[in-house]
């Protein structure tokens, strides 16, 4: 972090940096409640926590603008180059990401509500619930690897992704037998099927803040490339740094 926040002339800049830095973090600790949140009262059936998680989310958008904006005074007034534009660049689209995060947990407070007028199942929505928790893990492990600005690491939470997407996509596959199975279950199966969605798209955002991590920190824009690919990019660069 020293040589990411630490290096300028003048003091104020890098206060600046770390402030930024900072409210990032807290953004991204206020979305990792809110999927909590979000997982535990759709599960539980709790209308009151839903509809917090639901209220909150303005707290995210608004946070969103507040770093967005500083972001652009910054780039105006110090006009960045190198290292310090990508920093401005990776924390621009990584709060994007964030505030995404924060619209899918709120679409599972929604469905929360929308589940609560109906008979809920036996194994009450541990599908869920067991996908929930590892996608909120997922979210705080980015978290970490954006705090320590940690490549590898990064690889290892995007290495995530797939086991979620596995998961879900097995999931998916169950819920499809069971409609099949009891035509009944149709409506509550949709809000379970959509709310399994949301969950799975807030691992793909997760995975994005990592790979706006290892191009940060690497200069390397690793979107779209396998996972393969990825962790060539970041090691080979690490290799070049230890020579």
């Amino acid at each position: 972090m020293e040589s990411m926040f630490g290096h300028h002339i003048s003091a104020q800049y890098n206060e600046e940096l770390e402030d930024l830095r900072n409210r990032v973090l807290n953004m991204g600790g206020l979305v990792e409640q809110q999927i909590a949140d979000a997982v535990t009262a759709l599960v539980e059936g709790d209308g009151e926590r839903c509809e917090q998680v639901i209220n909150r989310d303005v707290n995210v958008n608004s946070m969103e603008v507040e770093i967005d904006e500083e972001c652009t005074r910054i780039l105006a007034r110090r006009q960045p180059a190198a290292g310090d534009l990508r920093l401005i660049v990776a924390i621009i689209k990584t709060i994007t990401d964030l505030e995404r995060i924060g619209d899918q947990a709120e679409k599972v407070a929604r469905i929360g509500l929308h589940l609560m007028e109906m008979e809920r199942p036996k194994n009450r929505y541990m599908e869920i619930y067991n996908l929930g928790e590892h996608v909120r893990h997922m979210m705080h492990h980015t978290l970490d690897v954006f705090a320590r600005l940690d490549p590898e690491a990064a690889l290892q939470v995007t290495r995530e992704d797939k086991n979620i997407d596995n998961e879900y996509e097995g999931v998916m596959r169950q819920m499809v037998t069971y409609i099949m199975e009891d035509p009944r279950t149709i409506r509550r199966s949709l809000d379970i099927m959509w709310s399994l969605r949301a969950l799975e798209r807030i691992g793909d955002h997760s995975k994005n803040i990592c790979e706006y991590v290892i191009y940060l920190v690497n200069g390397k824009d690793v979107r779209h490339l396998s996972l393969e690919q990825m962790e060539n990019a970041v090691r080979s660069r690490s290799g070049r740094k230890g020579q």
